[in-house]
């Protein structure tokens, strides 16, 4: 048993040790079904934390011929399966972190991950290892003398792609290295399954063939192993029995990511929030906000506005197919949407081929990221949408309409201002922390027509009033109260027995300032 070759199954017993685990053992079926063909090389590119490396762990402990792991799996899927035994650790296992190794050598890295795997292998079969061959050479040996097959394991593999781009020879030698491992002729005797994950697709370098040979699975497309990554809908209306969680509020907090006709679930979120028993954001950081600012900022016709239109709740239009698999190459508004799909800070929806922002969790750091960047003027505004919420529980009109008010001017330069559509993405930011509380519905189907937004308390929330909302300009406010009445918007409401809020606000477009007036009125 080593670190890196034939390792044992601690990271495996961590993970089902968890306060929470959910069987994700069902992988290890399709992994079975595809070990020596021609598909049994597969790169999964997922955003972090969504449990790449979990299922790394799982593969070591079920195939490594350095375990014993039949008592840890037979409570899980993957006992039930036929050829549960014939596969149960029956091989021999290399499992490397790339990003462990870049963070110590940058100067020598596949020199030294070489001298780390020759280290291990030589404790176990001193005799035949000849450190000048390729590494695949040896693990040739080692296979013939083992009567073993290899199952290959690389998490982080594309960090060295991504972070030394301007280190060509470095990562020429690192492709050579996996080229070695999974493309040469010996590999195809030895490899029985090559696992390998990154945070975006294998990009295609020129006179480069090292992984061109791998099936991806993406944030776009991931086909049969959909439901092994994440946390299925499912999985998390169980959880929120178990542990007494509202399931609408979670969902609100960590649904969106949409893969293959599965909600898919930030799996890291979902665990602190049950464990805790609170939401909140639990995946905003400082590289979050950084990396969200290289996107959000960068020069590109209507990028802008597609950002504060997916902030207000809409979807864009994307075409991701432009996008080069490359952080450091951006040339346009769809590579840049693109990259953040990738990374997890947007979802998307292959039907519509549009890009949102999947949940009020990502929501947050898109406001942490726009606080720090240079859209001032709109994070000052979003930086007061609690104190606009909070104000129109309280029934203060004249804050509710100072604060709309600021909200609208600072989104006159990215949208027509009298617009309808603009009306009701300035009203849906002006309350940009509603979600953290309230089903928040835009143009809500309600009596005669639509009223324009509409909040909803959730259960664990139903302190809170309902509130409709209905924005008008050269009118009046009480015009806006009189239509919220006659059209009956609270229609849709009807058997709902608390507090229901009705907000009539109205803007003189023909004003200088565009005063903005507000009346409150209590049902």
């Amino acid at each position: 048993m080593g670190t890196y070759f034939n390792p044992g199954n601690e990271s495996m017993k961590r993970a089902v040790n968890s306060r929470i685990y959910i069987d994700k053992t069902g992988l290890l079926k399709l992994t079975n079904q595809i070990l020596f063909t021609e598909e049994n090389c597969i790169a999964v590119s997922h955003a972090r934390r969504f449990g790449k490396s979990q299922a790394a762990g799982m593969i070591d402990a079920y195939y490594s011929c350095g375990s014993d792991s039949k008592e840890l799996f037979s409570p899980y899927e993957i006992a039930t399966a036929p050829d549960f035994e014939k596969h149960l650790n029956k091989y021999n296992v290399i499992h490397l972190d790339i990003s462990s190794f870049t963070d110590f050598y940058k100067e020598d890295l596949v020199n030294k991950i070489l001298e780390t795997l020759h280290r291990e292998l030589k404790k176990q079969y001193p005799t035949i290892l000849d450190l000048s061959n390729p590494i695949g050479t040896i693990l040739m040996q080692v296979y013939e003398l083992s009567e073993k097959a290899f199952v290959i394991i690389i998490d982080e593999w594309d960090c060295v792609v991504r972070n030394h781009a301007d280190r060509p020879d470095l990562v020429h030698t690192y492709l050579q290295f996996l080229h070695s491992l999974f493309k040469s002729e010996e590999s195809k005797k030895f490899l029985a399954l090559a696992y390998i994950t990154g945070i975006l697709p294998i990009k295609k370098i020129e006179d480069e063939s090292a992984l061109n040979n791998f099936i991806e699975y993406t944030m776009l497309e991931s086909n049969e192993l959909t439901p092994y990554f994440g946390f299925t809908q499912k999985e998390v209306e169980q959880l929120c029995i178990k542990y007494e969680m509202n399931f609408q509020s979670v969902k609100e907090w960590y649904n969106g990511y949409l893969i293959d006709g599965f909600h898919m679930y930030n799996p890291n979120s979902v665990y602190r929030a049950m464990v805790t028993k609170k939401l909140n954001s639990y995946w905003k950081n400082t590289s979050a906000f950084d990396t969200i600012n290289n996107y959000i900022t960068l020069n590109f016709s209507g990028l802008k506005e597609d950002i504060l239109t997916m902030l207000a709740g809409g979807s864009v239009p994307v075409n991701v197919n432009t996008f080069k698999n490359d952080l450091s190459v951006i040339g346009s508004k769809d590579e840049a949407l693109t990259a953040l799909i990738h990374l997890g800070y947007l979802g998307y929806n292959a039907v519509m081929e549009e890009a949102y922002i999947p949940n009020y969790e990502v929501s947050l750091a898109y406001q942490a990221a726009l606080s720090t960047g240079q859209w001032s003027e709109i994070a000052a505004s979003i930086s007061r949408c609690q104190e606009l919420l909070n104000a129109t529980i309280r029934k203060d009109s004249d804050k509710v309409a100072e604060l709309v008010e600021l909200a609208h001017s600072s989104y006159t330069s990215l949208l027509k201002y009298n617009d309808e559509n603009a009306l009701s993405c300035v009203l849906t930011m002006a309350y940009f922390t509603a979600p953290a509380y309230y089903n928040v519905i835009r143009e809500f189907p309600s009596g005669i027509g639509f009223a324009d937004l509409v909040l909803i308390p959730r259960e664990d929330t139903s302190g809170h009033p309902a509130i409709i909302l209905e924005l008008k300009w050269n009118k009046d406010a009480n015009s806006a109260i009189k239509q919220i009445k006659e059209r009956n918007y609270t229609g849709n409401l009807k058997g709902y027995r608390k507090k229901i809020l009705l907000v009539g606000i109205n803007y003189d477009k023909k004003s200088q300032d565009k005063k903005h007036t507000c009346i409150i009125e209590e049902i």
